[in-house]
């Protein structure tokens, strides 16, 4: 039987937040083709960088929420 929308994002929900990250991202290079080694080494180099700043205090990160309330907003939800 196969699980619902909800089942999964439910299932989602007790894995560590890295794992999620790498379910999603294995999700939309299945749906868009995948990426050439090339760019996705240089696009986790830069994800890192970036962790590591927000971790390092060099900035700050964006609120998921607020966030998300700009999505909306420009999709008109």
């Amino acid at each position: 039987m196969q699980m619902t929308i909800d089942e999964i994002v439910e299932e989602t929900r007790s894995l560590p937040q890295d794992m999620v990250a790498e379910l999603v991202d294995r999700i939309l290079m299945t749906s868009h083709g995948g990426q050439k080694t090339t760019h996705a080494n240089a696009w986790s180099a830069v994800v890192q960088k970036r962790i590591a700043d927000i971790h390092g205090k060099k900035i700050a990160g964006i609120p998921g929420e607020q966030t998300s309330a700009k999505i909306r907003r420009i999709v008109g939800r």
